[in-house]
């Protein structure tokens, strides 16, 4: 398959309403799939949205066994999520610090909901129902926003804490952008 190149904030096509799937289990779709992973892993990240890669529709993928962003991470199942919808299940919100593939270079603390139940479909259009917490409820949350055309700084609610990943942790590896 193939690596594609990764929308970065400022574009628009990040900031569209994203169409929901109405076909499942087509070639088509398996290498949207397929190219989503192989760009994901490239870029050493958690996740990744379809519009990130500039295809309109509602998919996102993520999981990972151990995160280069965040190695102390527990692993999250690689997900096909197609259609999702979250619900949270707690009022919850937990802080923490985010980075985003199409933010390059930047870290800043998001507030989300700490318990989430996520619904939808995977590629072959069976139903996918998880409850989950932590940095699992926080990756699907973090990704769905950009079927909403939501990227996380617009989620920052203190501004002290965003700024350049070099600078705000300088030990950190700069290849490790999300």
């Amino acid at each position: 398959m193939s690596v594609h190149e990764i929308l970065r904030m400022g574009d628009p096509r990040l900031l569209r309403q994203a169409e929901p799937i109405t076909e499942f289990n087509t070639p088509a779709l398996d290498t949207v799939i397929a190219d989503m992973f192989d760009t994901m892993h490239a870029a050493n990240g958690a996740g990744l949205a379809a519009p990130q890669i500039g295809v309109n529709s509602q998919l996102v993928i993520f999981g990972f066994k151990q995160n280069a962003g965040d190695p102390d991470a527990v692993p999250v199942p690689e997900t096909v999520l197609i259609n999702p919808v979250i619900t949270l299940l707690s009022k919850d919100i937990e802080e923490n610090w985010e980075g985003c593939l199409s933010v390059p270079g930047f870290r800043g603390v998001v507030p989300r909901w700490s318990q989430v139940r996520y619904e939808g479909f995977d590629q072959f259009g069976n139903p996918i129902r998880r409850e989950v917490d932590g940095f699992h409820a926080r990756v699907v949350q973090h990704e769905c926003d950009h079927l909403i055309g939501v990227l996380y700084p617009m989620r920052v609610t203190d501004f002290s804490r965003f700024g350049f990943t070099d600078i705000l942790f300088p030990e950190r590896d700069p290849n490790d952008d999300d």
